[in-house]
């Protein structure tokens, strides 16, 4: 997982001087800024921080084990749960991004990051924007930036405001099917079934475990039959259930191979295999290579 200092450190070879460190270390940039200081391609992982973008321009954004094509204005949404990453940025691309860690709103505020819909990690966090709302978005950011250098003793609390308004705006913006209204009874339990999934991840600590690895342990959970859900999720997302289980289960392998110096043995105790055979032979079937193959490409 990538720490907001290490985030600083390789995308601006510094730590702001302007950062109120105790107080979630919240920052706004240029997108523009950002191509000219550091080229780097951010690597796909987590980060300990959660991120807002307004982004102008063409590219794919790779967000859990989605990978989604952005064209024109569009505002994304980054929880620290799930890896992202995206492609090179051209010289055309424009608009902005704020960062924060989750204490930023902890305080007397009435924002519950976590349980946010727009960073609910089952959504898709990507929403294309009319020019208005573009305009809006960017009047925000521009407001953020102009107060994130200032010295008003409340330009925090100020802060606070403009990222609250910006998701309230978002949600009157984004189609309400997206994020309120699941359907039908087959949608809204592949709906809960795929929340509950994220909900496992990430496995941060070599001593974590899988609570839910079986289809059936996830329709105990939520007081179903596994057949009806085993139906749902076929029916709605043309996916089993194991193949859901099995796909973000490799995932998070990938992820721990390579951004972990875990043991093997360490990753297949954490992600609920009998035995690293077992756990050797389920990689290897999901990928085409061995795990430490894999660890050394």
């Amino acid at each position: 997982m990538e720490s907001l200092e290490k985030f600083y450190q390789y995308k601006f070879n510094k730590y702001p001087e302007n950062l109120h460190k105790s107080i979630g270390q919240f920052n706004v940039f240029r997108i523009e800024d950002r191509i000219k200081t550091n080229d780097e391609l951010p690597i796909h992982i987590r980060r300990n921080f959660f991120k807002i973008m307004l982004f102008s321009g063409e590219n794919i954004f790779k967000y859990g084990n989605k990978s989604i094509k952005v064209s024109g204005s569009t505002l994304m949404f980054f929880h620290p749960n799930t890896a992202y990453s995206y492609e090179p940025l051209s010289p055309k691309t424009e608009g902005y991004f704020c960062v924060f860690k989750g204490e930023f709103f902890q305080a007397n505020h009435k924002l519950d990051l976590d349980n946010l819909s727009l960073f609910k990690s089952s959504i898709p966090p990507i929403f294309k924007l009319s020019k208005n709302n573009y305009k809006a978005a960017k009047s925000l950011f521009a407001k953020m930036l102009l107060e994130v250098e200032g010295d008003y003793i409340y330009k925090y609390d100020l802060l606070r405001n403009y990222v609250s308004e910006l998701y309230f705006l978002a949600m009157k913006w984004a189609p309400p099917e997206n994020l309120f209204q699941y359907g039908d009874a087959s949608n809204r339990i592949a709906m809960i079934f795929l929340e509950l999934l994220e909900t496992q991840f990430p496995i941060q600590h070599r001593t974590d475990s899988l609570s839910l690895r079986l289809p059936n342990e996830y329709a105990k959970k939520m007081a179903i039959h596994v057949n009806y859900l085993n139906r749902c999720i076929k029916k709605v997302t043309g996916k089993t259930t194991s193949q859901h289980l099995f796909e973000r289960i490799c995932t998070e392998a990938k992820i721990l191979l390579k951004h972990t110096d875990w043991t093997i043995s360490e990753i297949c105790d954490a992600l609920g295999f009998d035995d690293l055979a077992h756990f050797n032979k389920f990689f290897k079937k999901q990928t085409g290579i061995n795990p430490t193959s894999f660890r050394l490409v």
